[in-house]
This record gives structure tokens, sequence and C-alpha cells, in this order.
């Protein structure tokens, strides 16, 4: 919240819509699968590829960075990285 209260507008709503997800809807949102036991590489400390915090199925752990590092900033906001296949997205 800005610190200046005379700029801040708040924004009002009439109604909102909540909706339950499709079966169809949820299986396009799902995919990935943990193969591997392991969590954290102990001298990285990042994610194992394909264990319980795999970055290829949960997503980033750093916002707006693939996994190798590759993509790095929101300009590449939606790129599958093609060398360690992860999504440039917000973690």
């Amino acid at each position: 919240m800005p610190e200046n209260n005379d700029a801040y507008q708040p924004i009002s709503f009439d109604a909102i819509k909540i909706g339950l997800a499709s079966p169809e809807k949820i299986l396009q949102w799902s995919h990935g699968e943990v193969t591997k036991p392991e969590t954290i590489n102990y001298r990285t400390l990042k994610p194992e590829r394909d264990g319980l915090f795999c970055e290829r199925i949960f997503g980033p752990s750093k916002d707006w960075e693939c996994h190798c590092g590759k993509y790095k900033k929101i300009r590449y906001k939606g790129t599958v990285c093609d060398r360690c296949g992860v999504e440039v997205t917000k973690s």
C-alpha cells in the first residue's frame, strides 16, 4: 500500500463470481511425475530433477528464472527452457 493515502484509490466491486473447475480443466493443469525420493541437492541447494521439489513439475524456485539460469528476467515470461525444461514464471 502506498504511503501517500491521497493517491490511493480502492477498487470497488459490485459482484464476484466463483465456480468449480471441471475435471477436464484440472487434468489440463496437472502434469509431471515425481520419480525420485531426493529433495534438494546439498551442494548446490537447488531442487533435484524429478524429485519431490522438481522445478519442471512444480515451477521455478526463483521468480522469472529457469533452473539452469539460461533464462532470467520477466521478459522471458512463459518460455520453457530447452535445457532444463522449466517454464519461466512467477515462483
